[in-house]
């Protein structure tokens, strides 16, 4: 791993330290995804030739799935698409309301280049490109502002005919947006923008200079996704990976909420399906208890039909070009092999590199992996989390900055109740367990 350099090590390092998964260079650590890695690439490439593609990933908590979801980000990022992930939750981001759930992606929109929220940058790069293939017509001089502007509109009303059937407003709010902007009114061009990104409350007075009305609503969510696609396609970037994240949380919203929320997720795998999304990569994470449980996707047969996959043969024989996809969470080994390869990152990046590697060897990281198992009920696959924070934070930083510490004979593992989550909280019997190694 010396070929990393110092910022992206420090930028991993620092997150996991947090016991946070780093927003970049998971493929420094990923461990056990290589068997993904052929279907995850084929997905890209029908998304990048303007076909679209849903999956569902499959995990207990714990098994990798926001780490796994993460992985195919940044391997999207590479392809130049734009991603989002959104984290579904009842009270801010519930899944039966889309307009909030188009919010959250134009909030979290981010690309190569970009970070959140890039949807000012895509658009001002779809201007741009509208521009520049006006000009290439030779029919416009580069001198004539009014001529060129007209030319512009007619052109932005031909790329986004399909969408203007369903919602003239997204038309209108771009044209309303770059008017603004052309004329040196950067608080309405701000309140339009906000606008087109499902934001509410914006301003009576921007939005009658769009010529748009009221707020976005849960109908009109799916007719700006079509059109987001279009202007991140004609920018540059030939699709959207869009993760939806912790779908379980609906099983623990009131009843009528749950059923709305279930069928807006059966109508938004139908519609990729149905090719109105073209250049959509639409992932889905959840725990088995929402897939095969009864107030999860089996309580609503339709949903449940789009995502049943046989999971009662050998994992080793999962398909994984199949539309739902199951994680089998780590091992002792996994976790060893895991933090190797985090130990080695860490090592690289110190001066201390052969001491590192010397005194947090492989038989350490299996005791330790051992000890936060055995701290959390026995339950491996909750422990990636952890083990990675008190491997960085407790034990590598400690060996990197005082020579005489040794991990074996100075240090004892502490799990408290205030560093863990209600997952991790719940495995364990007590609220502080001390563990010598």
């Amino acid at each position: 791993m010396s070929g990393v350099s110092p910022a992206r090590r420090r930028e991993v390092i620092d997150a996991l330290r947090r016991g946070a998964v780093p927003a970049a260079g998971l493929d420094l650590f990923a461990v056990g995804l290589d068997r993904f890695a052929t279907a995850v690439g084929e997905d890209l490439a029908t998304v990048g030739a303007g076909g679209s593609v849903f999956k569902a990933i499959r995990g207990e908590y714990g098994s990798g799935k926001t780490f796994f979801s993460r992985w195919i980000a940044e391997q999207a990022k590479r392809a130049n698409l734009a991603t989002a992930e959104v984290q579904i939750s009842e009270n801010e981001t519930p899944l039966h309301k889309l307009e909030t759930v188009y919010r959250r992606l134009t909030e979290r929109l981010t690309t190569a280049t970009f970070p959140p929220s890039a949807l000012r940058p895509v658009v001002d790069g779809w201007f741009y490109a509208l521009e520049e293939d006006v000009l290439a017509t030779g029919e416009i001089p580069a001198d004539d502002a009014g001529a060129l502007d007209r030319a512009v509109d007619a052109l932005l009303d031909q790329r986004l005919a399909t969408v203007s059937r369903s919602a003239p407003a997204f038309a209108a709010a771009l044209r309303g947006y770059r008017a603004a902007a052309l004329r040196g009114d950067p608080a309405t061009a701000d309140a339009v923008l906000a606008w087109l990104g499902g934001q509410p409350h914006v301003a009576a007075a921007a939005r009658r200079v769009a010529g748009v009305r009221g707020d976005l609503d849960h109908f009109a969510a799916l007719s700006f996704l079509q059109g987001l696609l279009a202007v991140l396609r004609d920018s540059g970037h030939p699709g959207l990976l869009l993760v939806l994240d912790e779908v379980e949380t609906l099983q623990r919203v009131r009843s009528d909420a749950r059923d709305k929320a279930l069928n807006a997720l059966r109508q938004l795998i139908d519609e990729v399906y149905s090719g109105r999304f073209p250049g959509l990569y639409l992932i889905i994470t959840g725990t088995p208890a929402f897939y095969d449980g009864p107030q999860g996707a089996q309580r609503l047969a339709p949903l449940a039909q789009r995502l049943a996959v046989d999971f009662t043969t050998d994992p080793r024989f999962d398909n994984p070009r199949a539309v739902q996809v199951r994680l089998a969470g780590f091992t002792v080994d996994s976790l060893v092999e895991l933090g190797g390869r985090v130990r080695d990152l860490y090592a690289d990046g110190s001066t201390e590199h052969a001491r590192l590697r010397t005194v947090v060897d492989d038989a350490y990281l299996r005791d330790l992996a051992q000890a936060v198992a055995g701290g959390l009920g026995g339950k491996i696959g909750v422990a990636p989390r952890l083990f990675l924070k008190k491997l960085v934070g407790e034990v590598l930083d400690r060996v990197d900055q005082f020579v005489d510490f040794d991990p074996r004979q100075h240090y004892a593992l502490t799990l408290s109740d205030a560093e863990l989550t209600d997952v991790e909280r719940n495995a364990t019997r007590a609220d502080e367990i001390s563990l010598d190694l």
